[in-house]
């Protein structure tokens, strides 16, 4: 079979817009690309024979197995508190609000029940999960590079919207459940009985709390 290519006259090369540019066409066409030489060239080039090879490294490709221990299959929203990197599941989430005061609420004082703060007109209670995991707030700093904003996380379980306020936000990380390892034993006992288990990403190791286990503690400081 003959290749087209070999009819080709690559004129845009010799006096077209890569070569002295003395082409008649170029000057109303203004570029190459817009003439129908070229189009008709490029039409031929993609009609030429696929060799052998070409086929047998495109049949071996698809015919690989696919990695599913790559496969991203969860996704979960990251932040800040003191020095921890968590996260929640991003299924739990419902917004990100700027961070408010919160107005203690008479004859509460369940732990982490700071009161409830108002988020887009709208009133929730405000849990800090720095109180209920036994974390220093005033621990950390910022990731180089970034502006540190402290955020609050509305999240809902069981009908219910939390305000959780965050000293800093990363945003969303998608992953492998298969990545997840177990908390080291040196972690805060505060948190790891909430832990889903310990997701490297980048330079963090963040811990993902797990949406039933810590749900349900939310749930108990409105009782």
């Amino acid at each position: 079979m003959t290749d087209p290519r070999q009819d080709i006259d690559a004129c845009w090369n010799r006096i077209g817009i890569a070569g002295d540019q003395s082409c008649k066409i170029l000057e109303s066409a203004v570029h190459c690309r817009n003439c129908d030489v070229y189009a008709s060239a490029a039409v031929r080039n993609l009609a030429r024979p696929v060799s052998p090879d070409y086929r047998r490294d495109w049949a071996e490709h698809f015919r690989a197995p696919a990695e599913t221990d790559a496969r991203h299959d969860s996704s979960c929203v990251a932040f800040r508190i003191g020095r921890e990197w968590l996260s929640l599941p991003t299924t739990m989430f419902q917004q990100i609000a700027p961070k408010a005061v919160p107005h203690r609420l008479p004859h509460r004082n369940a732990r982490g029940l700071r009161g409830v703060v108002n988020a887009g007109g709208k009133l929730y209670p405000c849990i800090a999960l720095a109180d209920l995991l036994g974390i220093d707030e005033a621990g950390g700093e910022a990731r180089a590079g970034r502006h540190t904003f402290a955020r609050m996380l509305l999240v809902r379980w069981e009908e219910q919207t939390y305000a959780l306020p965050v000293t800093e936000l990363y945003g969303i990380i998608r992953y492998a459940a298969s990545a997840l390892t177990p908390p080291a034993a040196t972690i805060n006992k505060g948190i790891e009985r909430y832990l889903a288990g310990v997701l490297r990403h980048e330079d963090m190791q963040v811990g993902c709390l797990g949406q039933s286990l810590l749900g349900y503690q939310l749930a108990r400081t409105l009782r």
